[in-house]
């Protein structure tokens, strides 16, 4: 176990593994079948599975990184900045593109895609939960936006990520800092209505 436990790969492989025993215990002992409700069902897990990790990692900047910053020592804010930023960067902003495209896919095959990204205005507004739907999609598409062409390129300069910017002055860095920061905030704000509208068009309109 502790081969399994002491190495982040083997974790996955193992989670994994256990997965592949439930897909097996669906087909041969629960009679499931490799239907379209199992492809639908399998871009749900995925789609979950990316907005995992891309709202938790923008909860751990929010709520851990950004808040702690002022309070560590300056000669340890290079370990910060330099290694584990990028690092969680790279999960970030990978994990939002994966949420996205794994959600639009899980619309289409359910065939709200049209009616979600209208807002219910294709249906004539005659299904709340198309509206729901849509209104958090709109939100995480806003979100996905922002970690891509706003957050991602300023977290770039402020940290000088693969050495792209030696040269920014000190004054430059932190103004990309801080705009990295709000948009990041904005995202943090948006991901609590972004999650009701979600949860209430599957819970309460029934929209799955």
């Amino acid at each position: 176990m502790a081969a399994i436990l002491s190495n982040l790969r083997n974790t996955i492989i193992a989670g994994c593994v256990l997965a592949l025993g439930l897909l097996v215990l669906y087909v041969t002992v629960w009679g499931g079948a490799l239907d379209s409700q199992f492809w639908r069902f399998l871009f749900r897990w995925f789609h979950v599975l990316s907005g995992v990790m891309w709202i938790g990692l923008l909860w751990y900047f929010n709520f851990v990184q950004i808040p702690t910053m002022a309070a560590i020592p300056a000669d340890q804010k290079p370990a910060i900045g330099k290694h584990i930023a990028p690092a969680a960067l790279f999960w970030f902003r990978w994990a939002a593109m994966a949420t996205i495209v794994t959600g639009l896919i899980v619309a289409m095959l359910n065939g709200y895609l049209i009616e979600a990204l209208t807002l219910g205005a294709s249906n004539g507004f005659d299904v709340p939960g198309y509206t729901a739907i849509g209104i958090g999609m709109w939100f995480g598409i806003i979100m996905w936006f922002n970690v891509w062409f706003i957050i991602w390129p300023n977290q770039i300069k402020a940290l000088n990520i693969g050495n792209k910017f030696p040269d920014l002055s000190a004054e430059d860095k932190a103004a990309a800092g801080r705009t990295a920061m709000l948009f990041s905030r904005t995202n943090t704000l948006l991901s609590v209505p972004m999650l009701f509208a979600m949860v209430s068009a599957q819970a309460l309109f029934h929209i799955s």
